[in-house]
């Protein structure tokens, strides 16, 4: 088998909001032909509009060439092969960043098309199930242009949540710093507010997780926060510092009464190394797409296995990355949950119509292990068509 052409499709909701905080607004959908006409599908989170550039790159030397130059003619059974390929010869404009995202959205189609071509589900392929199941944990973004709007809205989703079967879900909670919804900018006091009123709608026995969008400027000023947020038994806070600040995480882990989760933008294992030793991170949040694909996230957990860390992978897309992330899942025991943006939660409509046939939560709040061969989804042409906004082939 070979692969022979690879197409790319920036996708884009015409209502999109410029002051959301939500990637969920757009897409880069990756699709990896062969000649056997079997063909692999991915996505990743970043700017679709620049991956679409990388992956379609011209190389004119041996230390920059193009993704897809190295890929066409190669056989697409050999991800991790193909994996250190592109990451050689991409050397001077890959490495990290944007190299890694795209790269992560091609590895992905590649393990599909494996699972296509060999009639298992990826999972099988990277090692087997270490769970009979996987967990997924809701993750709610508010709407809201006040604080009491965005509270009320957050209590509201996460009992709908619950009502949904979710035994867990995370509170997005952000109305300060750089990152802030609809630009508030609300004091720390807000913060505990919109938890405690959380807390209070989910009851004692729902699994709570907050991410504040690295929202503080010091380990001190998160650290007096935290604090106050201890009575109401969370889970981990993600992302309480800005993204470079390790010296600030390890501190937090040394003080906090509060798992420290973050890993959500980092590219690569060598990041992760960075985050895990230096960071002293709880819980590591590879985003599949973002770290590289199947085949680095894969790593990553491996190192943080060694390292005694928790993995719950990022995922703030579409079907495609949570199908991926649910085939991460099912292969690392020391992965707790998933992150699951529920469809009927969601104002985006990616998100809503993007696949069918996608993964779907059970009553007792899991999600089976997936069955079909490759990454177990469907694209629906009919939204691909309505979203697409730019096309590579």
């Amino acid at each position: 088998m070979k692969i022979t052409r690879i197409e790319s499709y920036v996708l884009l909701d015409p209502g999109f909001d410029r002051d959301a905080c939500s990637s969920a607004q757009d897409d880069i959908v990756v699709l990896v032909h062969t000649d056997e006409g079997i063909t692999g599908v991915g996505e990743v989170d970043t700017n679709p509009w620049v991956a679409q550039a990388m992956i379609h790159a011209r190389g004119t030397h041996v230390l920059g060439l193009g993704l897809e130059e190295m890929l066409l003619g190669q056989d697409p059974l050999q991800p991790e092969a193909l994996w250190d390929k592109l990451y050689t010869g991409s050397f001077m404009t890959g490495r990290r960043g944007l190299g890694i995202c795209a790269m992560g959205a091609l590895d992905m189609a590649l393990w599909d098309i494996k699972g296509k071509a060999l009639g298992q589900p990826v999972w099988k392929l990277l090692g087997g199930a270490r769970k009979p199941y996987i967990t997924p944990y809701a993750s709610l973004l508010p709407t809201g242009h006040t604080v009491t709007e965005y509270r009320d809205s957050l209590a509201a989703k996460a009992r709908h949540a619950a009502q949904l079967g979710f035994k867990a879900g995370k509170m997005e909670v952000c109305i300060r710093g750089p990152y802030a919804h609809n630009g508030l900018q609300e004091p720390d006091e807000a913060i505990v507010e919109i938890v405690a009123a959380c807390r209070e709608a989910v009851g004692p026995g729902f699994v709570m997780m907050v991410d504040v969008c690295y929202c503080w400027t010091n380990a001190k000023e998160a650290l007096r926060v935290m604090r106050q947020l201890e009575p109401y038994d969370l889970f981990f806070l993600e992302t309480p510092l800005q993204l470079d600040d390790l010296d600030g995480y390890a501190f937090l882990h040394d003080h906090s009464p509060i798992r420290i989760a973050a890993g959500e933008l980092q590219n690569g294992r060598y990041e992760f190394l960075d985050l895990m030793d230096r960071g002293k991170v709880d819980v590591a949040q590879p985003d599949v797409g973002r770290v590289g694909g199947l085949t680095e996230a894969r790593r990553v957990c491996d190192l943080a296995a060694d390292r005694g860390r928790l993995i719950v992978p990022h995922c703030w897309k579409t079907g495609i990355g949570i199908a991926a992330t649910a085939h991460l899942s099912a292969v690392t025991a020391h992965c707790p949950y998933i992150e699951f943006l529920p469809a009927p939660l969601s104002e985006a409509p990616l998100r809503r119509e993007l696949v069918i046939e996608e993964l779907h939560l059970t009553a007792d709040g899991h999600v089976p292990l997936p069955q079909r061969p490759g990454l177990g989804f469907e694209l629906n042409w009919d939204a691909m068509k309505k979203y697409t906004v730019a096309h590579h082939k």
